[in-house]
């Protein structure tokens, strides 16, 4: 019985951490506002060490619309300058020589469009995600030892469940996310 009690909670933390996934990639997509959270997934090579520029340098807003991004190594500014140029962020950094600033322009109706479609990808890949997580699982529950096949549908049942409501946490945050994306 604790073989199946141990099978479900690790698709239970499995499935978690297929949604946790899914918030941090939300988080990294911009909404119109400034967030200091997205360039948390750039990285600069740092002494020749891909790096995260949270790592290498203060990280954050002058105002709603602007980015500061303050390196605490001067020789680092060229790097990171060229690593947001080279990034999906669709912002033009400005350099003057200490800091560099992102002024975060106004979402056009085409780019929030894109954004919802890139949203509703993620939202997919996780979902995917979660069922193999509960294929997994049920292949597991088939290969404990000793137990009914009213115990392994019983516990089936119980993965199933864990499976919906994690998708439907994911469709929560699509819905979420995407309000706030149309948001004008």
């Amino acid at each position: 019985m604790s073989d199946i009690k141990q099978c479900l909670n690790s698709t239970e933390q499995s499935m978690q951490k297929c949604v946790n996934h899914f918030n941090v990639e939300l988080k990294k997509l911009r909404a119109g506002k400034a967030q200091p959270s997205m360039l948390d997934h750039l990285l600069v090579a740092y002494y020749g060490n891909p790096t995260p520029v949270n790592q290498v340098a203060a990280v954050s807003l002058a105002d709603a619309k602007t980015i500061v991004v303050k390196p605490w190594e001067k020789s680092m500014i060229a790097t990171i300058e060229n690593a947001i140029i080279q990034s999906d962020l669709g912002v033009v950094p400005q350099n003057d020589g200490d800091i560099i600033r992102l002024a975060v322009p106004p979402l056009t109706e085409e780019r929030r469009k894109d954004l919802v479609k890139q949203i509703k990808k993620e939202a997919e890949k996780s979902k995917t995600s979660i069922r193999t997580c509960r294929k997994q699982s049920k292949q597991a529950l088939k290969n404990i030892d000793g137990i009914s096949e009213d115990e392994i549908k019983k516990s089936e049942d119980t993965v199933q469940k864990l499976t919906d409501r994690f998708v439907k946490e994911v469709d929560q945050l699509l819905e979420s996310k995407e309000k706030e994306v149309m948001k004008v």
